[in-house]
C-alpha cells in the first residue's frame, strides 16, 4: 500500500513566512529556515516553500530564502513562486529545492513544464493549481490568486500532465485559511482523471480532514500550513490518527 504523504507549507512574503485566509489578511508565522527546520523534526515529509508574491511583483524567487531553507533539510524541498524560465528553475535547483512548483508562467508557457521535465525530470516538476469555484466548475488563477486564467482547472490538470508535470499541488481557495476541511469535491475531480499524484491544499482544520481527503478525495498527500505553524496539530499525533484509521503514513515521526 502507498504510504500517504503530509506536506508543511510555507508561504513567503518578504523572505517571512506568512498566513491568511483565502489568499487575503496575511498575518506573520516565522523565519522559514527555523521553520522548516521545526516541521522536519516534528515529522513533516516534505516541505513545501511558495513565494507568493513573487509573480505578482514580477521578480524571482528570493534565492537567498531558499539556500538557508534548504541547509536545515534532509527530506524532501519544494520551491514556488516567480519562476518563468528553464534558466530561473535550475537557479532554484541550484540552490537547494529537490523540485519546483509553477503556476502563472506555466499557464503563460506551457511548454515551460517540458522544457523542465525533460532537463530535470517529471519528478522534479510540480504544477500549482489554485482553484476556484465558478458555475459550477473549477477556474485556474494566477498571480497568488489575484488573477482568473479563465481556464478550467481539470482541463488545465490533464494538459499539465501531458506536457510533463510529475505532480499536481491543488489548492482550493475557497477553503484557504478556513479550517473547514479540504474540498474534497475539487480533489477527487481531479485525482480520479490523472495518473500522477494530486497534493490537496486548502482547509485543513484537524487530523479528520486529512482523513477525509485520503480517503473521500483520493489525495496522495496532503499540504497544510496554519495548523502547523500556529500549534494547532502535533505530526506525530496527527499520523498516529491516520495510522489507527488505516491509512498508510511514513514512519517514524
Amino acid at each position: 500500500m502507498l504510504t500517504k504523504r503530509i506536506i508543511a507549507c510555507l508561504d513567503v512574503d518578504d523572505g517571512r513566512v506568512v498566513k491568511g485566509v483565502r489568499f487575503a489578511d496575511l498575518r506573520e508565522a516565522g523565519d522559514p529556515a527555523e521553520l522548516a527546520k521545526a516541521h522536519s523534526a516534528s515529522g513533516a515529509d516534505e516541505i513545501v516553500l511558495l513565494d507568493i508574491s513573487a509573480s505578482h511583483q514580477r521578480r524571482t524567487t528570493l534565492l537567498d530564502t531558499v539556500r538557508r531553507a534548504a541547509k536545515e533539510l534532509f527530506i524532501p524541498f519544494t520551491v514556488g513562486g516567480g519562476i518563468r524560465t528553464l534558466d530561473e528553475a535550475a537557479a532554484v535547483f541550484a540552490s537547494g529545492a529537490d523540485k519546483i512548483s509553477i503556476n502563472s508562467a506555466a499557464l503563460s508557457d506551457p511548454t515551460l513544464i517540458t522544457k523542465i521535465a525533460e532537463r530535470f525530470g517529471s519528478q522534479a516538476v510540480v504544477l500549482a493549481i489554485d482553484a476556484k469555484r465558478q458555475n459550477g466548475s473549477w477556474t485556474a488563477f494566477t498571480h497568488g490568486g489575484r488573477v482568473s486564467s479563465n481556464r478550467d482547472a481539470l482541463e488545465w490538470a490533464l494538459e499539465a500532465e501531458s506536457r510533463g508535470a510529475g505532480e499536481i499541488l491543488l489548492t482550493s481557495m475557497d477553503r484557504d485559511g478556513t479550517a473547514t476541511g479540504f474540498d474534497c469535491e475539487l480533489t477527487l475531480a481531479i485525482a480520479d482523471r490523472l495518473n500522477i499524484p494530486v497534493i490537496a491544499s486548502g482547509g485543513a482544520g484537524g487530523a479528520a480532514h486529512f482523513a477525509e481527503v485520503f480517503e473521500r478525495g483520493k489525495a496522495d498527500a496532503a499540504l497544510a500550513a496554519s495548523i502547523f505553524h500556529y500549534g494547532l496539530s502535533s505530526l506525530e499525533d496527527l499520523k498516529q490518527y491516520l495510522s489507527n484509521k488505516g491509512i498508510a503514513v511514513r514512519w517514524p515521526c
